[in-house]
């Protein structure tokens, strides 16, 4: 049994912390640029629900007691994980850093925590911290590693009751957010000092008293907080709003940036670093019965779609719970690598510019010019084996001199620019790629 933090203390970590306009430390704004630089990040959605196969709501969706789901704990035994294999696939798939799960809304830690004994180390018998050995992993491949945290506990007596976990057996007479947000305290403090390479953290869970518009998160307090221990460290919040005071990227659930298919981001898009998060399948936790995989071709549009929106794609697995990625992720984090390896500096270090989305595809742009991603190649014209491209090019990215645009591999493309910006370039049929064909325009 370890040592429980004894909540006074905790509770003093909450005094004074009043909310107050946020500062960004020039650490701070490094980290952000540095997110920016890497437009895919690999989000893993694992926990002791991967033990029922069914997804990471499970205790939500099953409606069955608390006490009755923790018995997965006593059979979680991923002996087939390793860290290593797994931040070797991300790396050779082109991603530049991974968000661990943490905690999910099941209250089950996935790492040492001194909070109480309901975690991967104590609770399992696989005994090892997934946290600890996947941070050092990335800290040996130079991946940045990330962490996300559900702000809200389907388990604990403390938390304020939302709109879900109804069901879980709590009896609901010890609601107390002071001592509820002092046991959070207590946590990101842990991940925080035992995992010297943590970049960011991923939090979610506000929607969850998003009928009780009263009730006071004291976000801004909390972050502060977090910032005092780690002024560098990223935030960010899957509210689906516009950033609260304290929040470092802004980040869109299912849908990219200005988009809202999902019905989950309506929000504005701020000046903050951009990130979207999506699924290989449908679920986020291991789900069996879950095969229907975005192709390659999926996944990578929406790679590129979201680097011209300015914005990351996080991308989701859902780890097995022998410790294994499920075989069709593997295959498309190798089909995702195989065309990053020739195409990813028309995606990675690149931002969005002021051309809109057109029929055939994204523009995309850095330091030395930008790149044509063609997506649509059937809305080109065509004709005589050659289609023609017409793009209205911005006067800072208009070519400057002969020989100017090519094809990644260097290829050289013949091309006409109008008084008026326009640019037509021919594009031999011959040269159209199955899933995106990139055009470099050098300045």
């Amino acid at each position: 049994m370890k040592r429980l933090f004894p909540i006074a203390a905790l509770l003093l970590l909450c005094t004074g912390l009043a909310a107050q306009s946020y500062t960004p430390t020039p650490e701070n704004l490094r980290q952000r640029a540095e997110f920016q630089q890497h437009r895919l990040g690999i989000f893993l959605h694992w926990g002791i629900y991967a033990t029922y196969a069914q997804g990471e709501w499970y205790l939500q969706t099953a409606g069955i007691d608390k006490d009755d789901y923790a018995v997965a704990a006593e059979s979680f035994n991923p002996v087939k994980f390793d860290a290593a294999t797994w931040v070797r696939a991300f790396k050779e798939a082109g991603a530049g850093y991974i968000t661990l799960t943490s905690r999910h809304h099941d209250g089950f830690s996935m790492f040492d925590t001194a909070t109480s004994d309901y975690d991967i180390v104590d609770g399992t018998p696989f005994g090892r911290d997934v946290v600890g050995e996947l941070a050092e992993a990335c800290a040996d491949a130079g991946l940045r590693f990330h962490l996300y945290y559900s702000l809200l506990d389907w388990i604990r007596e403390d938390y304020p009751q939302g709109r879900t976990g109804h069901k879980t057996g709590r009896k609901g007479d010890r609601q107390d957010y002071d001592h509820y947000l002092a046991f959070m305290e207590t946590q990101v403090g842990e991940l925080v000092r035992q995992y010297p390479n943590l970049a960011v953290l991923w939090f979610d869970g506000i929607w969850d008293h998003d009928e009780d518009p009263d009730f006071d998160w004291r976000m801004p307090a909390f972050y502060a907080y977090i910032h005092g221990l780690k002024p560098e460290l990223l935030i960010g919040n899957n509210h689906h709003l516009l950033p609260f005071d304290g929040e470092d990227f802004q980040m869109f659930e299912r849908d990219l940036p200005g988009e809202n298919k999902a019905g989950l981001s309506g929000q504005g898009i701020s000046a903050l670093p951009l990130e979207m998060c999506e699924t290989m399948s449908h679920s986020w936790g291991y789900r069996i019965t879950d095969t229907d995989y975005k192709s390659v071709k999926e996944l990578i549009h929406l790679l590129v779609r979201a680097a011209a929106k300015n914005a990351n794609l996080l991308l989701n697995i859902g780890p097995q719970p022998n410790g294994e990625l499920p075989k069709p992720a593997l295959e498309r984090l190798a089909g995702i690598g195989a065309w990053m390896k020739d195409h990813g500096v028309s995606v990675d270090g690149t931002t969005s510019t002021a051309i809109p989305e057109q029929p055939w595809g994204v523009t995309t742009r850095n330091e030395a010019g930008c790149f044509l991603h063609i997506l649509s190649p059937g809305s080109l014209p065509c004709r005589d084996g050659v289609c023609k491209l017409l793009v209205p090019l911005p006067q800072d990215l208009q070519p400057a001199r002969k020989g100017a645009v090519s094809l990644l591999n260097g290829e050289k493309l013949a091309y006409d620019l109008s008084k008026d910006g326009f640019l037509t370039v021919t594009l031999p049929v011959s040269r159209i790629e199955a899933i995106d064909t990139v055009i470099r325009i050098q300045k």
